[in-house]
This record gives structure tokens, C-alpha cells and sequence, in this order.
């Protein structure tokens, strides 16, 4: 393994954080006189910085990572995940942005509350920040785990908890003063750092393996390392499977979590939201092909040591835990420089995920929960729930800190898969999300009862499913695209039960 970063890494590592710290100081002056400033940025965002923000949005530390991870194991089907996510966004665009602008939406659930009333507005409020509070502390632990290893070559405790504090001060540094604006225009800085070190990565992997092109392609062509489509049924990312349950995952990610949809609310308008979606699928598409194209690089290396030259066994372990390839080639194999180049790509990607939900949730507790029975107490200006908006923010920073040390905890003291759980979880959520609005805007069916019993049987309808519930009651293996299907329908059914309410 290479030793600790070098002078050269750490002048790297310090560079980045001076320019987040420049940043974060000029971001932090947008003026923000009312919650629709500090949550949608006064509905002024550029388009352009929206389509750059959604793309950082839905990277994160475990994309970082995980996309080399799938194409080194198995080939490059992964990427129809991203096509999946494409029509996803072609009907988010066209059906439930004009919606959310139609209403003035500050957050996505408010379109439940003209339906179904307030009750159903902060019940869909509390499933997503139950959900995010699970989701993103999981990953915000996984992002803290790659940067400790790193920085300080364990996982100690202490120093997991150092990495943890530094994504959450860099989220802090965007999120707390200047919202959402400042938000989105860190992700630029962001993107533009994990790509730049995505890049640096592959030139460099291509370059030390002694092969041309023409030999790198027929030599994976030889593995079946090349395959972009998976007829099968066998689940996993087939076609059957991602025009059914990923695709469903892709709406509710794009479309009805607040983390990534509340970027889309910020434009000035219907057309420049819709055109920011689009074209932030058309940039996330080749940055998850150069992933993968590290991935395949990654194959070559360590699998072929006629083109690296390379003998030594790979044991993807790390003090007991298992590490991802990309992760492993970082600390045996990576040069100074491009290492600590790639740690503030990994600490980029991390942060534009964590600042993001910051905001997110902060907008979902003032705007969906806080503000209505605020405003039912007595009369009250603005600049309050600004005010509570910046304190949300502080909550929220130590509440997924708080879950993200629970994740290191847990996951070395006993075997309940609660890392695995934590992760899926808002996809859990996702489906008595999509049951609901599927009721709310297909159909004259659902009631204020049958929202929260719709919502809550979406979710134990993924948990049942689990391999962990009734997979060891029934040797039950459905994978998870089918999971969030079935759960869909059943919360959709559940909705139909409702009596006829009016159409949007």
C-alpha cells in the first residue's frame, strides 16, 4: 500500500479547500429577503447552473466508487440504468414540472395538499425526510469511509468522524447563508472537480497499461466486457427490468424526491425547468460512461498482467472491509498528484450530494410542516422562517452526521444489513410516493385517509420483500426494479380504494 499523502497531494487537497473557502464566502452574500429565496432561489437560477446542479445532485461518493466497481466485475448494462433515467425525465419534464409550476410550488408535496388537503402535504413530507435522514446519512458515512482511508490510511473511529465533519462544515459553508442559489452554484464547482479527476484517472490508468486502443477493445470484446444490453429476466439492470422498476425509481428521483427536484424549482419558469432536466440527463450520461470506462481500465490492469505488467494478488480488503477496485487502485497503486486529485474528486462528489439534501430537507420541515402551523399560532413575517429555514439546516447537518456515525457503528457490531436498508430506504419511500401522485394526477380516486395508508404500504411492501423479511421465510429472491414495482401497485391500489376527488 502507498504511504500517506505526499506534500504534493496534500498541497492538492489544500488548494481545494481554499477555493471552497473563497466560495463559500462569496456565495454566502446572495440576498435572501423570504424562504422562497433561501429554498427556490427567487425562482432566478440560470438554466444552465440547474442542469449542472441536478447532474452533481445525483452523484455521489458511492457513484464515485461504484461505477467502476460494476463494469470491473461484470460489463456495462449499468448504463441502462441511465437511459431508464432519461425517459424518466422526458415524463418529468412534460407531466409534473408544469404542475409544480402551475402552483408556485416551493416544494414538490404541496401538489398533494391541493388534492388530498394539508394532511397529506406533511405526511409525504415526513416519509421524505425519513427516508433522506437514512439515505443520506448512509452515503454521507460511505463518502467519510473512502475519504478516511485515504487521508489517513484506517478507519478508525475518530477519524471517520474527522471526515464526516469535514463533508458536513463544506455542505454547511454553501448551504447555511445563501440557500439553495448558493447551493446550486457550489455544484458547479463540484462537477467540474470530480469530472476533471474522473479524467485525469482514466488518461492516466490508459496510459500505464501497455496496450493501443485496438488491443484494449478486442481484449474486452474476448471477456463479453462490452455488452450494453441484458435481454434476460434475470432482474438486475435487464431491459424488462428498467422499463419497469428503475423506471419508476428514475420519476420519484427526478421527480418527486425534493433533494433532486427542488433544483428544477428554482428556474424562472415551466420551459427553463424542463429544459434544465433535459440537459442535465444529456451531461450524466458521459460522466457514467467514463466511469464505467474506468471500470473496464481497472479490468485490464489488474486482470490482464500481460498489458500492466502487474503480478500481485487483489484482495479488495481494507482493515476487514471490503473495498471497491477503484478504491483499491487509489491506495496501492495511484501517483502523488493524481491521488490527492482524486481524493477532492471523491470529497466533490460527497459534498455536492450532501449540501443538496441540506437544503432539501431544511425547505420540506419550514415549508410543508413548520410554516402552516406557524401561521395558524399568529401572523408572522418572513425573515422568521428564513431564520428557521438556517436552523433546519444546522438540525439536519447534525442529524445525518449523527446517522452516518450510527452506519460506522452498526455496520462493525452486528450483522443486521442496516447499511443496505439505510441506502434503499428512500427508494422504500419512493414507492407510496409514486402510488399517491399516480392517483393524484391520473386519476379522480384518493382521499386524505387512504394517503397515509398508501404511503406506509408502499414502503412495507419493499420491506417484506427483502431477502432479510420473508426472503428467508420463502427463499423469496425478487430483485429490487421488481420490488419497487410491486410496491408501486400496491400503494396505487390502496389510493383507488379513496373516494372520487377532483383532478388537477
Amino acid at each position: 500500500m502507498n504511504s500517506a499523502f505526499s506534500i504534493v497531494d496534500w498541497g492538492v487537497f489544500i488548494a481545494y479547500f481554499l477555493v471552497l473557502t473563497f466560495t463559500s464566502v462569496i456565495l454566502s452574500r446572495v440576498k435572501v429577503k423570504s424562504t422562497r429565496d433561501y429554498f427556490v432561489g427567487g425562482n432566478s437560477v440560470p438554466m444552465f447552473a440547474v442542469a449542472i446542479s441536478v447532474l452533481a445532485t445525483s452523484q455521489s461518493a458511492a457513484t464515485f466508487l461504484g461505477g467502476p466497481e460494476y463494469s470491473y466485475g461484470k460489463d456495462l448494462t449499468f448504463i441502462g440504468f441511465y437511459l431508464s433515467a432519461f425517459l424518466a425525465v422526458i415524463f418529468v419534464a412534460r407531466v409534473l414540472i408544469p404542475r409544480f409550476y402551475a402552483i408556485h410550488a416551493v416544494t414538490v408535496y404541496e401538489l398533494l395538499e391541493i388534492r388530498y388537503g394539508e394532511s397529506a402535504k406533511k405526511q409525504a413530507g415526513v416519509m421524505f425526510l425519513i427516508g433522506r435522514l437514512f439515505a443520506s446519512g448512509a452515503r454521507l458515512y460511505i463518502g467519510a469511509l473512502a475519504i478516511s482511508m485515504i487521508l489517513f490510511l484506517d478507519i478508525s473511529a475518530s477519524h471517520v468522524a474527522i471526515s464526516i465533519a469535514i463533508l458536513m462544515l463544506g455542505a454547511l459553508a454553501y448551504a447555511y447563508f445563501g440557500g439553495v442559489k448558493s447551493i446550486i452554484f457550489s455544484d458547479i464547482i463540484q462537477a467540474m472537480t470530480y469530472i476533471g479527476a474522473g479524467i485525469a484517472v482514466l488518461i492516466y490508468l490508459y496510459v500505464s497499461i501497455n496496450a493501443d486502443m485496438g488491443t484494449v477493445i478486442s481484449t474486452l470484446e474476448a471477456d463479453n466486457k462490452l455488452k450494453l444490453l441484458d435481454f434476460s429476466m434475470s432482474g438486475g439492470f435487464s431491459v424488462w427490468a428498467l422499463l419497469g422498476g428503475w423506471l419508476l425509481l428514475n420519476i420519484a428521483a427526478y421527480g418527486l424526491d425534493q433533494d433532486m427536484t427542488q433544483r428544477a424549482l428554482s428556474c424562472k419558469d415551466t420551459k427553463s425547468a424542463q429544459r434544465s432536466l433535459m440537459m442535465s440527463i444529456y451531461m450524466t450520461i458521459p460522466v457514467a460512461i467514463l466511469f464505467l470506462m474506468i471500470g473496464l481500465l481497472l479490468y485490464l490492469f489488474y486482470q490482464h498482467p500481460e498489458l500492466s505488467g502487474l503480478s500481485t494478488e487483489v484482495v479488495q480488503k481494507f482493515e476487514g472491509e471490503k473495498i471497491t477496485i477503484f478504491m483499491y487502485y487509489i491506495l496501492h497503486e495511484m501517483p502523488e498528484g493524481i491521488r490527492g486529485l482524486v481524493t477532492v474528486g471523491a470529497v466533490a462528489a460527497a459534498l455536492s450530494s450532501s449540501n443538496s439534501v441540506l437544503g432539501a430537507m431544511s425547505s420540506v420541515a419550514i415549508e410543508d410542516l413548520y410554516r402552516p402551523w406557524k401561521m395558524k399560532q399568529s401572523t408572522t413575517d418572513e425573515m422568521h422562517f428564513v431564520k428557521a429555514g438556517r436552523n433546519a439546516v444546522l438540525f439536519f447537518a447534525v442529524a445525518l452526521s449523527a446517522m452516518a456515525m450510527l452506519s460506522y457503528y452498526w455496520q462493525r457490531y452486528t450483522e443486521l444489513p442496516l447499511l443496505s436498508f439505510a441506502l434503499g430506504v428512500m427508494a422504500f419511500a419512493y414507492t407510496g410516493l409514486l402510488g399517491v401522485f399516480g392517483a393524484a394526477i391520473f386519476t379522480k380516486r384518493g382521499s386524505a385517509i387512504t394517503v397515509p395508508l398508501a404511503l406506509l404500504s408502499g414502503f412495507m411492501t419493499v420491506l417484506l420483500l427483502q431477502p432479510y423479511v420473508l426472503g428467508n421465510i420463502f427463499d423469496l429472491k425478487l430483485g429490487f426494479a421488481w420490488q419497487i414495482l410491486g410496491g408501486t401497485i400496491v400503494a396505487f391500489g390502496v389510493m383507488m380504494m379513496g373516494k372520487d376527488n377532483q383532478v388537477i
